[in-house]
């Protein structure tokens, strides 16, 4: 490297809110992120109608209702929202889930893997479906 280039200015690597501006299927999931649209992501996901963002979640983080601010501004646009809980299932918050029932969202915890099948297959159906992933 010479030396004109040993420098990078601090504003050259400014960290940005992960965000994907549409929809794309995951392709795949695991060592603790996911790939989609020829693009890797380190970290848990919200995929919505508006795009895919970074969600700082893991399958220790205690699940709340603020958690999911994002997707209850969206749920108009929804029809189904799936929680991809991890390794394990895990209960959704109950007030998401009331929250939800009252914007006439169906929603559904399971495992990553199996959120993450169900969304590909919706979402190739054209159907109108949100989800967050928490990273395995």
């Amino acid at each position: 490297m010479s030396d004109e280039n040993a420098h990078i200015p601090d504003a050259a690597l400014q960290m940005r809110e992960a965000h994907f501006p549409g929809r794309a299927p995951i392709d795949a999931y695991g060592n603790g992120g996911f790939r989609f649209a020829d693009m890797s992501h380190v970290g848990s996901l919200i995929c919505l109608p508006s795009g895919i963002y970074g969600w700082n979640v893991d399958e220790n983080t205690d699940l709340t209702v603020d958690m999911f601010s994002k997707v209850l501004e969206e749920a108009s646009d929804l029809e189904v929202f799936l929680l991809g809980t991890g390794q394990d299932i895990r209960m959704m918050p109950k007030a998401l889930k009331e929250a939800l029932r009252d914007a006439q969202v169906s929603s559904d915890p399971m495992n990553t893997g199996a959120a993450v099948r169900t969304y590909n297959v919706l979402l190739a159906e054209s159907r109108a479906v949100g989800a967050a992933f928490i990273a395995v």
